[in-house]
């Protein structure tokens, strides 16, 4: 019986590497499957290629890992293509946040709206599109998995010039469960949600009983009156505001709103996020040389990749609670021709949008003030235009001003230029 060739393409992320990890190698279907493994940086392929031949060999799951630091090499027969990549990630992200805010740019995170959005996306969507040309010629049956930010963009921008298939996965929604559940009193487990928006900007329509199917929004609505004020202060007064929910944080929520300073996050914890890189790195050593107890640290780990893989290889239908994909009337009043987040069924005739209608005028609104920004940073990206790069901030509710709007464009690109490029075969 034919396997699955998954080839992961910044496998060196460990972030997402490791929770993609535990659930290869504790889904029985995937035995005998090919892992291939790509990066650029020869240490963390190295050394995430030794903590997946130690889980091969302690899961017994007899699949065959490579590592390579061409992906050309890897992509022939390729089933499924899960990209992690980020271009010098936390630097980079360091001047997406610090230099608006030099122009007056209150703004929690500068990932996925605001100027943060627009260069995140012009450096990182011209690789993206190198790799799905290089899909198109060597596995162009092969879906495309996404966990890059800002993910609405890079999805959209590969749905937009690309014939390859493609879907977006964040684990956004089960942080909202998470706090949905924290105020309900009860685990994450026994609650089900389903939400529709944008990545990182989606609203909760739908809060349930996972057993009993019991509509809980409700109950939701009543404990979340008098529960403790500190907690989710941003998220919890745009539900007031606007009726439903918004998912997952406060921080991610704001980085979209004019006003998302009142979210009161100033910034990616960026020296946090260096330790916890290098305790992720001291755990992987630990596992490869058997320190640690590989029977409680191997278990699923929530996202939802490889249930999507094995769900359109092995023909199996499943609900995936939340996916990015290209909206062409998937929430109807939107644009057909923008990104959104939403559930789908996935079994072996691939992704299957599930409509989602239930979205208030007031969100619309919302969501609305994010398309043009979206599509002409698209553009921007495209065309490696710093011209339509401004006009994508002008249009971009986080900007308070002209000069602000010029000024970013002038000191970002300049930061950017190196990974600035009309996109491989646009014309």
């Amino acid at each position: 019986m034919r396997t699955p060739k998954i080839v992961f393409i910044g496998a060196g992320s460990m972030s997402f590497g490791i929770p993609t990890f535990q659930d290869i190698f504790t889904e029985p279907k995937l035995q005998n499957a090919t892992l291939s493994l790509v990066d650029i940086n020869p240490v963390n392929l190295n050394r995430m290629y030794e903590l997946a031949l130690t889980l091969n060999e302690h899961s017994g799951m007899n699949l065959t890992v490579e590592q390579y630091s061409d992906r050309r090499k890897a992509l022939p027969g390729a089933d499924f293509v899960i990209n992690s990549i980020a271009i010098q990630r936390c630097e980079l992200w360091k001047q997406d946040f610090l230099v608006p805010q030099e122009f007056g740019v209150r703004h929690p995170l500068g990932e996925n709206g605001g100027p943060g959005a627009l260069f995140f996306t012009m450096r990182t969507l011209p690789l993206i599109i190198d790799i799905v040309r290089d899909m198109e010629e060597l596995c162009p049956d092969a879906w495309f998995l996404n966990f890059s930010n800002p993910e609405t963009r890079v999805i959209l921008g590969v749905s937009t010039y690309s014939k390859i298939k493609c879907v977006g996965l964040c684990h956004g929604i089960f942080d909202a469960r998470r706090d949905i559940a924290h105020i309900l009193g009860r685990e994450p487990e026994t609650i089900e949600l389903y939400a529709g928006g944008m990545n990182h900007f989606q609203w909760v329509f739908s809060i349930t009983d996972a057993e009993t199917r019991e509509n809980l929004y409700q109950e939701f609505r009543e404990k979340e009156q008098t529960f403790d004020p500190g907690f989710r202060p941003f998220s919890r007064k745009m539900f007031h505001y606007f009726g439903l929910y918004p998912t997952p944080s406060d921080d991610h929520l704001g980085e979209y709103q004019a006003y998302g300073h009142e979210a009161g996050v100033e910034g990616y914890d960026f020296d946090k996020d260096e330790r916890e890189r290098a305790q992720m790195v001291r755990d992987i050593e630990a596992v490869v040389s058997g320190a640690i107890d590989l029977n409680q640290w191997l278990k699923p780990s929530g996202e939802q990749a490889i249930k999507v893989i094995t769900s359109i290889f092995f023909h199996e239908r499943r609900l995936i609670p939340s996916a990015v994909v290209y909206n062409n009337g998937a929430i109807p009043q939107l644009p057909p021709d923008i990104a959104v987040e939403i559930p789908v069924m996935v079994d072996g005739d691939g992704v299957h949008k599930i409509q989602v209608d239930r979205l208030t005028p007031g969100i619309i609104g919302l969501l609305n003030m994010q398309v043009s920004a979206q599509r002409l940073s698209l553009l921007a990206a495209a065309h490696g235009s710093r011209e339509l790069a401004l006009q994508a901030l002008l249009c971009d509710p986080a900007i308070p001003s002209t000069r602000a709007a010029v000024g970013i464009v002038e000191r970002l690109f300049k930061v950017n230029q190196p990974y600035i490029r009309p996109f491989r075969g646009i014309g």
